[in-house]
């Protein structure tokens, strides 16, 4: 996962560099995105069946084959000098599909892997190592390649650590068959996994919470971030490297705070602030006039993140059935990033008619507003957390991580 994820924060700095090479716009940046969450969405309901049907080490190991493939061609097109937009429109839609069955996959197998009394601290390592990787380390290597090699460089660098993945993936032993029960396998398995969500007012109030948040800030987190660094603060890639490896540091802060301290009494209360500020945080990218403001602000964000990932995380894996988690984790997948094609198509558009600064405020106050909105107007969540403070399931779960 490491390794990958390395590839990944490469990547992220050398599509958005690739395409500003190409050309300026914001909204060939934003075409690109859109290609890969389509993909994304498009299929994410296929790979949760798939997840809970078939072995899942095997599902993982095609699906990084897959991402290997499209991210080796976009760096001998670049390399080449042949690249062009719809190139990288075209592969990252089949990067974004093949992603679609990886991450149940993935996020399904963990369980297996680790005691159930020991998840809080599993998927605090996760959250240390995902933005050391992802935010910290591959964005700041990738901003080193771009400038040393160009993207294209970049790019094969980052296919060569999927190649890497597939080796660990390769190695996985689970002790037990990764398959489900047979409720995927059956015509109705995807509904059955709706219908166990809509069942609980905790999840889906969650996930429209996550799905406004999304379409609010995706897009121009992904879009504008790039343009402001290059753009209004006429930095390098170097500099956005920087940027983003200041949001892995606040990542890597968040997953050790969790992991020394356990789950919260009030979880979803605690997830639900967790994600109004880091909206908040998507906003003051828009008053900042120095690429230290903008690192300050990722940290922010990256903490905010992880440590609300680690709290949803624990409690998919122990509240959802072990024979469903795989249709449940893709329907969290699917609704919560199920607006970021719409988030996407919008920023270039709003960024061109209102400019960047006002995108970034508008998107971070209504995102912060829908986030905070629901937790105020769903009473089951505030019930939920008065539920859960039971001292017994206080203890098990804020058991802190051993020295």
């Amino acid at each position: 996962m490491v390794v990958s994820l390395l590839g990944d924060g490469i990547y992220f700095v050398a599509i958005a560099w690739q395409v500003y090479d190409l050309t300026e716009s914001p909204a060939a940046l934003s075409l690109v995105g859109l290609a890969w969450s389509l993909g994304m969405v498009g299929f994410l309901l296929l790979g949760g069946v798939a997840a809970d049907r078939v072995e899942r080490r095997r599902l993982m190991l095609t699906a990084d084959a897959v991402r290997l493939v499209c991210v080796a061609a976009m760096g001998i097109l670049a390399v080449t000098g042949a690249v062009e937009v719809w190139h990288l429109v075209a592969l990252s839609l089949a990067y974004g599909t093949a992603e679609a069955f990886f991450s149940p996959a993935f996020s399904s197998t963990i369980p297996l892997l680790v005691p159930s009394h020991r998840l809080v601290q599993a998927n605090a390592l996760q959250e240390v190592m995902r933005p050391m990787a992802f935010r910290l380390a591959g964005p700041a290597l990738g901003g080193v390649l771009v400038a040393a090699v160009g993207a294209g460089g970049a790019f094969l660098v980052d296919a060569a650590t999927f190649a890497v993945a597939l080796l660990c993936v390769g190695a996985i032993r689970t002790g037990t068959r990764v398959t489900g029960v047979g409720e995927g396998a059956r015509p109705g398995g995807v509904r059955e996994g709706i219908a166990w969500g809509r069942r609980e007012p905790w999840f889906w109030a969650s996930l429209w919470a996550a799905a406004l948040a999304i379409l609010c800030t995706v897009g121009p987190i992904e879009v504008l971030l790039p343009y402001v660094v290059r753009n209004d603060l006429g930095a390098g890639a170097g500099a956005f490297g920087l940027v983003l490896a200041a949001g892995g540091v606040g990542g890597v802060a968040g997953g050790l705070l969790m992991g020394r301290r356990g789950l919260p009494a009030r979880r979803l209360r605690a997830l639900f602030a967790l994600w109004t500020a880091c909206m908040l945080a998507v906003a003051g990218y828009a008053l900042t006039d120095a690429v230290w403001q903008l690192m300050a602000l990722t940290f922010l964000y990256g903490l905010g993140v992880s440590c609300g990932m680690v709290i949803w995380a624990t409690l998919m894996q122990t509240r959802v059935p072990p024979g469903m988690l795989g249709r449940v984790t893709s329907l969290d997948w699917l609704v919560s990033i199920g607006l970021s094609p719409v988030s996407f198509a919008l920023v270039g558009p709003v960024a061109a008619l209102a400019g960047t600064d006002a995108t970034l405020v508008g998107a971070g106050v209504l995102g912060s507003l829908a986030t905070a909105g629901i937790f105020l107007l769903v009473p089951a969540l505030r019930a939920d957390d008065a539920a859960a403070r039971a001292p017994e399931d206080g203890r098990r779960l804020r058991e802190p991580v051993e020295a």
